[in-house]
């Protein structure tokens, strides 16, 4: 008897602190994507970032690129994006440091490519190279 009021105990709480929450969060997704309209920006099943032009019922028009629309239904939203704020954009460029402003005595160095090209500052790190000079005769991946 005991037994089965300890088995009763752990289904409860294990109700209540994983099924629950999850059921919660799921109910929370599905209406943010039913509440999806024009003008909201949108991940889509198959990882394509789109904003949503139209709205037809079930299914929803999305401009993945300049002039390219996508018919879609809402089954293929991922998740509706947050819309971005212009002061965080400005706030993060004010965080940018220099090198050339460091006065710390950190070894920092410039590395030149091949081409004579100066790269970018490195601590010690190898510089990396993009361009024709990086692909090698024989290597072919078509």
């Amino acid at each position: 008897m005991q037994f089965l009021i300890i088995m009763a105990l752990m289904l409860g709480v294990m109700y209540v602190l994983m099924i629950r929450p999850q059921r919660q969060k799921q109910a929370q997704q599905q209406s943010t994507i039913a509440n999806a309209g024009v003008g909201d920006d949108i991940l889509t099943t198959g990882g394509i970032y789109a904003t949503i032009t139209e709205v037809e019922g079930d299914d929803v028009v999305v401009e993945i690129a300049h002039g390219v629309t996508v018919h879609m239904t809402r089954r293929g939203i991922a998740a509706v994006l947050p819309p971005e704020d212009e002061d965080e954009d400005e706030d993060e460029d004010e965080d940018v440091h220099y090198a050339e402003d460091d006065d710390s005595d950190d070894e920092t160095t410039a590395q030149a490519s091949p081409d004579g090209d100066e790269g970018a500052v490195t601590d010690g790190e190898e510089a990396v190279r993009t361009g024709a000079a990086d692909v090698s005769k024989g290597d072919d991946r078509r």
